[in-house]
C-alpha cells in the first residue's frame, strides 16, 4: 500500500518537482496551492489534513519576496512562521511528519566557510527572521520534524512560475544590449530544484528527521553563476561583476551563505553534482517544456 503525501505551495518550482518525485516512488500524492488551501488559515489546515490523513505533509510554500519583506514583515511571517506553526499543529493531530523547508538567510554571512546545521543562526533581515521562526515552530510542536535548508533554488518549473529564478532572469537580461552586472562578493549554493526533492525524499524514505543542509554543491559567486549559465546557454552577453556597495538594497543578505551538504552525506544519500553538469540537464528540461 503507497504511502500518502501532501504537498503544499505545490505550484512553485520546489513544489512541481515533489510532486513529480513523490508520484515517481509511488507515494499517493495531494497537492495544494495557495487557492486551494490557504496555509496561514489554521481551521482549513486542520481540516484539510484530517480530511486527508497524510502520513507526511511537505510544506514548500513561501513568501520569498526579501526585499519587499522589509516593507511588509507582518506578511513575512504570516506565511513563513505562523502558517508553519498551523502545519505543525494539524501535523499533530493526524500524526503526520512535516516536511519544511528553510533557508541559508537564517545565517549572517561571517562564517566564510560553508555551513553546517550547528553553526549559529543570525537572520539579518525580516523574511530571515520570519523562515528561522518557521524553523522553530516546527521543531517546536513535533518531535519529527524534518527541516531543511537550501540556497538559491531554481528548476523548470521558473519557466511558468510568477517569479521565475536567476537563470531565466540572466537569459532574458541576455536578451537585451545592455551590459549586465551581478554581484561577485555574495557567494551562495544555487541548488536544483528536482535534485533537492529527491534529496529530501530520500530523507523522508530512510526514516530521518532533524534539521539538514541540502545545497547545490560547491560554493560560488552570483557572478560566476551567471558565468556558468552563459556558457550552458551558448551565449556571450556583457557580464559584468558589481558588489554589494554599488548594488543596494533594501534588506541586508548574508555575503556567504554557501551550505555544507556533510550530514546529508554522512546519512547515506548521494552527492549533489557538479553545478555545471546540473545546468545542462536544466537547459535539457528547458527545451523539453518550451516544445511542449
Amino acid at each position: 500500500m503507497s504511502r500518502r503525501a501532501v504537498v503544499f505551495g505545490a505550484a512553485g518550482q520546489l513544489g512541481i518537482e515533489l510532486v513529480r518525485e513523490l508520484q515517481q516512488r509511488r507515494f499517493t500524492v495531494v497537492s495544494w496551492d495557495r487557492s486551494k488551501v490557504d496555509i496561514t488559515d489554521p481551521a482549513a489546515v486542520e481540516n484539510a489534513l484530517a480530511n486527508y490523513d497524510a502520513e507526511i505533509v511537505f510544506n514548500a510554500a513561501a513568501y520569498n519576496q526579501v526585499d519587499v519583506a522589509e516593507k511588509e514583515p507582518q506578511a513575512a511571517f504570516q506565511v513563513n512562521a505562523l502558517a508553519v506553526r498551523n502545519l505543525a499543529l494539524a501535523c499533530r493531530q493526524v500524526d503526520a511528519q512535516l516536511v519544511h523547508f528553510s533557508t541559508d538567510y537564517v545565517f549572517d554571512g561571517a562564517a566564510r566557510h560553508p555551513y553546517v546545521e550547528e553553526d549559529p543562526t543570525h537572520p539579518l533581515g525580516a523574511y530571515a527572521v520570519s523562515k528561522l521562526a518557521g524553523e522553530l515552530y516546527a521543531q517546536a510542536y513535533l518531535d519529527r520534524a524534518l527541516v531543511v535548508r537550501t540556497s538559491g533554488v531554481f528548476g523548470p518549473g521558473g519557466l511558468t512560475t510568477a517569479r521565475g529564478n536567476f537563470v531565466e532572469l540572466m537569459l532574458r537580461l541576455a536578451g537585451s544590449p545592455n551590459p549586465i552586472r551581478v554581484v561577485e562578493d555574495h557567494v551562495a549554493s544555487p541548488t536544483f530544484a528536482p535534485l533537492l526533492a529527491s534529496r529530501t525524499i530520500d530523507l523522508v524514505e530512510r526514516d530521518i528527521s532533524g534539521l539538514f543542509h541540502i545545497g547545490g554543491g560547491a560554493p560560488i559567486s552570483w557572478f560566476q553563476f551567471a558565468r556558468l549559465i552563459f556558457e550552458a546557454a551558448g551565449l556571450k552577453p556583457t557580464l559584468l561583476a558589481t558588489n554589494e556597495r554599488e548594488y543596494r538594497t533594501p534588506a541586508r543578505r548574508p555575503k556567504y551563505s554557501a551550505l555544507s551538504n556533510a550530514k546529508m552525506e554522512r546519512s547515506g544519500i548521494a552527492p549533489l553534482p557538479p553545478l555545471r553538469d546540473v545546468l545542462t540537464t536544466y537547459f535539457e528540461a528547458r527545451a523539453a517544456a518550451v516544445q511542449r
